[in-house]
Formats: C-alpha cells, structure tokens, sequence
C-alpha cells in the first residue's frame, strides 16, 4: 500500500489528521519540518498486516521493526511537543515539570494543567492547580465515617503498612468515646508468628478482647458473636499485593456480610507501587484509605495522586507509632500545601528541562493534546 503524506501547521496536527484518517493504530513512516508547517507518511496498520507478498515469518519480522519505529517516531514527536509547549505555554511547562518532582503521576499531573492558560502567572497557574487537586480530593472531615457510624471494618494493605498499630489505633479512639465494651479486635492473620499476640498485646492495653479467625467460618462465626459491638476492626495479614495468597484473603473477606474494607497506604512508597496496591486489596469498593508513615515520607503526592484516581476518601493521616496519638483526621489545608513540596535542589529527583521531557516521552499522544 502506497503511504499517504499529512501535511499541516505542526507535526501534532499531521499525527492528529492520520489517526482521524487511518485510526489509533496508523503506523508513521517518518516525518519531517516544512518551512512553517511539517509533513508526516503513515499507513495504516491493516495495510501492513494485510500485505500477501510477504511470507508470514518475515511478515511478523516487518511488524515487530516496524512497532519499534513506531515508539521511537512516538518519542521524538514527545520531544517535539514538550519544545513546543516551552515555546506556547512555558507556565503549564514549568507546571508539569514541578508536578513531576512532587511524585505526582504523568496522568494526573496532565490531568491537574489542564486548565492553565498561557495568560496566567506562576503564581496563579499554581493557584489553580491546587485548586483542581482540592476539588478531586475527597477527605473525611471528622470521626463520623469509622468511630461513630460503626461497623466491621478490615483493614488491608502490604506487609510493613500499619496495620495492626492503626488497628489499635482506632479502637483507642473508639474507646475513649463508646467505652472498651462496645470496641473487639479480630485477627486473620495466620501467617506471621506473633501477629496474634501483637494485637493481643494492644487490646490487653486498651481493654478490648480479641479474637482470631483463620477462615471464613470461623469469621463469621465471630462476627455474629459480636454483633452487640459498637465497632469491630479485623487486622489482616499483610502480604505482598503480588502475593498468591491474596486472593484468598480477598475471597475470606468478600464470603463475609457486612465487612468494609480501609486500604492503608504507605506514604513513603513511589506512586506507581501505590497504584498497584490499590488494585490488588480495593476489591469491592473500600471504605476509604488511611495513609500512614507520613513521618517516613519525603512528599505526599504519591499516596493522594493514587487516593485522587482511585476515588478514594483519605479518612485519617497516621506519622507515627504512637497509640493514639498518631493518627489524625487530614487537615486539608495542610494536605494541599505539603504536597507541591519540592525535592531540595541536591536530590535525585530534580528534573532538567531537557529530563521532563523524556519522562513524558511514552505519553506522546497525550503530551501533543496539551501542548
């Protein structure tokens, strides 16, 4: 099949017409500069995978060279779009690059420019950023969602997270409200030696008994015991969100009425192991998330970038040990100030120009939108 040729004011409208023309799929052949414009080849994909001429072997060879092209053409595009977004809208440039450093995601930073005009200032483009994390953060205001609603609440989340001490934790706070016979402790956590005597130790403290469950009988068996309780927390094992053995874990949970799951997630973790996290405990829509380690965490974004696209309430902020002391309902205000803090200028995670640019490199036809 012979290429067509696109030609147009910039190479983001020529890349725009082919995949109107041939579909999301169109291969690019090359492309190049035009004076004031730019031309690009393409075709479309089933005119390559359609070819008879070709043996099927050599076929495959042609399609794999020419998805290899594809993505480096993509990047170079990327980088085209990223010069021109310095050229159109050095603010939003500045803006994205910043998000970046904080730990926000590429698609949530795309996502929180979007309404950043070329007109605005620094300082308002940032206002109005935050302004836009605001409005998509759900935070719970008080104690009402957990402490004085009630209920069966487990809490999950990876090894190391928190979760017994935040267990203990909320007891105390129900505690010191309803009273330590309104308040249990369960514990499914048949996997680590002395998880069950690590909440016994905190309910013999908090005066609060505590039971175990190893499977979805006994759970409700347990569950149905305690009914006349206020509050019930159920600390679960922790275990890698890649782990086997979760599933078994969520089928435990999910075999069981009337338990609502609180994901806890670890501040101190990158963005994209948090989203992973949240794939794999969210199971049928969580109660809310409490994020915890904030004491080990260098910024928040990550954790309130992954709350943000799960549509997760943050429901309380824990940066500490202490029982109860560390465990707070988010200020939101506080929230949305740590979380444009930058790196320091000696860190790592200081971006160039030049280096934001090639961070967005596998988002091109994303970053072409917004340039």
């Amino acid at each position: 099949m012979i290429p067509r040729r696109y030609t147009g004011a910039n190479t983001r409208d020529c890349l725009r017409r082919a995949r109107e023309e041939l579909g999301d799929d169109a291969i690019v052949l090359a492309s190049r500069c035009l004076g004031e414009g730019a031309e690009l080849l393409a075709l479309p994909r089933d005119g390559v995978c359609g070819a008879p001429a070709a043996a099927p072997d050599r076929r495959q060879s042609l399609l794999r060279q020419l998805e290899e092209i594809k993505i480096l053409l993509q990047r170079h595009l990327a980088g085209c779009a990223w010069t021109e977004m310095g050229r159109r809208a050095p603010v939003t440039q500045q803006l994205l690059t910043e998000l970046i450093e904080c730990g926000f995601s590429v698609d949530l930073a795309l996502e929180l420019v979007r309404d950043v005009s070329a007109a605005m200032t620094p300082a308002r483009a940032r206002a109005a950023v935050r302004d836009r994390l605001g409005t998509a953060l759900a935070t719970a205001p008080d104690d009402r969602t957990i402490i004085d609603a009630g209920g069966v609440f487990a809490l999950v989340g990876p090894t190391g997270v928190g979760k017994s001490t935040t267990a203990a934790k909320l007891a105390a706070r129900a505690v010191l409200r309803y009273g330590a016979g309104r308040v249990a402790l369960v514990t499914t956590d048949g996997y680590r030696i002395g998880a069950h005597e690590q909440l016994r130790i905190y309910g013999r403290i908090l005066g609060v008994p505590v039971y175990g469950a190893r499977d979805a009988a006994q759970l409700r068996a347990t569950l149905a015991h305690l009914r006349d309780r206020h509050l019930v927390l159920i600390d679960t094992a922790g275990m890698s969100h890649r782990d086997r053995r979760l599933g078994d874990q969520r089928m435990l949970l999910d075999g069981v009425a009337g338990v609502r799951r609180l994901l806890l997630l670890n501040a101190a973790s990158r963005v994209d192991t948090l989203q992973e996290v949240a794939g794999a405990y969210g199971g049928q829509a969580p109660a809310g998330c409490i994020v915890t380690k904030l004491d080990e965490a260098v910024s928040l974004a990550p954790a309130l970038d992954v709350a943000v696209r799960r549509r997760l309430t943050v429901l309380y902020l824990a940066n500490g040990q202490r029982v109860p002391e560390d465990l707070h309902v988010p200020n939101r205000a506080y929230l949305l100030h740590r979380v444009f803090k930058r790196p320091p200028e000696e860190s790592a995670q200081r971006l160039g120009a030049a280096e934001a640019g090639l961070v967005l490199a596998g988002r091109a036809p994303i970053l072409a939108r917004a340039a």
